[in-house]
């Protein structure tokens, strides 16, 4: 859409089922009683459809902002609690993170506002006009509640773009939306699991779910932020393990075990073609795992962990680029330079510098202030 990709993990199918069941078995019924059982559900699922459709509209707003602003955007994604866009890390400006982060609340509020104006104009009591009413009520909390300023929601990103524009620090606005956001994140569980206790489970289980995602999602936010700004300085070269043992994928399993596993102090192998092209890797784990029986008529390529063409990088660049892209193996990158794979960065590997980039910056940080 728009040349960006949209995606619907399966949880956006379940709550797009949950809200059409809901609309046409107690909100519209209860709305507009004495209408048909067929009129009920059509509206719920016309109804159903034009939310998940403004859902899709407010991301859609992030990205196509974002995308005018310069920034590299990947893919828009429907889920549960609604959506995300992949979105180039980093803002260029104060300015552009804020009118990135205001589109999409925007959007939600000015659908609101034509769904409560098609709500007054439709006549009453009716189906439509009902369903007009909780589109509208349903955009115009949905807009509000992303304006609320803390991290990972958009007035998270509102309130790190005018810290960062008042104070012209960026590391200063980083702490003060993921504080922000865990403060907003506990108080929303908190309050979720009284009213557990004491008025609507469902209601309160929903509100404390939504509380601990974003109190995690705002410290796992400004985590990655500290190891972007750790890893800054550094290449792939400083991160890798140098000319790592191979596994080549024509082998049989148990030849990889005799002639080169057995002889090294790695746990996971890099799989090669002939023409030393990775594509993917095995652990000693997977290989263990092959019965005795069958490592001779087993070959490694068959053992492979990897579902996308592995990624590969050069020494020389930077190290932040090995947080880009989620790995779906234990092998992160494949260095490979002049055609030649010369080193290969791990989970370990990128864990241990990790660890060390978040010391790096958390002394800067606390010598800061």
């Amino acid at each position: 859409m728009a040349g960006i990709p949209v995606r619907a993990h399966w949880s956006a199918l379940a709550i797009t089922a949950v809200i059409v069941g809901l609309l046409g078995t107690t909100v519209l019924p209860r709305a507009v009683p004495g209408s048909g059982q067929p009129e009920y559900w059509l509206v719920a699922v016309v109804t159903g459809v034009l939310f998940i459709a403004s859902l899709l509209a407010h991301e859609l707003a992030h990205a196509l902002v974002a995308r005018r602003c310069a920034l590299d955007v990947g893919s828009v994604t429907l889920w549960v609690l609604g959506g995300y866009t992949e979105v180039e890390a980093g803002a260029k400006s104060p300015r552009v993170e804020l009118a990135t982060a205001a589109a999409g609340p925007l959007v939600s509020l000015g659908v609101a506002v034509l769904s409560l104006l098609a709500y007054l104009f439709l006549p009453r009591p009716a189906l439509p006009a009902s369903g007009a009413a909780w589109l509208g009520t349903m955009n115009l909390l949905l807009g509000l509640f992303n304006l609320l300023p803390g991290a990972p929601l958009d007035g998270g990103r509102v309130l790190h773009a005018l810290v960062w524009w008042r104070s012209g620090d960026a590391s200063r606005a980083d702490r003060a939306a993921a504080r922000a956001g865990h403060v907003l994140g506990t108080t929303l569980l908190s309050t979720g699991v009284v009213i557990m206790l004491l008025w609507n489970w469902l209601n309160g289980l929903w509100l404390a779910v939504l509380g601990w995602y974003i109190a995690t999602s705002a410290r796992q936010e400004l985590t990655l932020k500290l190891a972007r700004a750790g890893l800054g300085g550094l290449t792939v070269r400083d991160v890798m393990t140098p000319m790592p043992d191979l596994a080549p994928a024509w082998m049989n399993v148990e030849g990889l075990i005799q002639k080169v596993v057995l002889n090294s102090r790695q746990t996971i192998f890099p799989v090669v073609t002939f023409t030393g092209t990775p594509v993917g890797s095995v652990s000693l784990d997977t290989l263990a795992a092959v019965p005795a029986e069958r490592r001779s008529s087993t070959r490694v390529e068959t053992l492979t962990t990897a579902q996308r063409p592995v990624r590969t990088l050069a020494p020389g660049d930077g190290a932040v680029l090995l947080l880009d892209q989620s790995p779906q193996s234990r092998l992160v990158a494949a260095v490979v330079e002049d055609g030649r794979l010369v080193g290969m960065v791990t989970g370990a590997d990128l864990g241990r510098a990790l660890g060390q980039a978040l010391l790096r910056t958390g002394a800067d940080a606390h010598t800061s202030g």
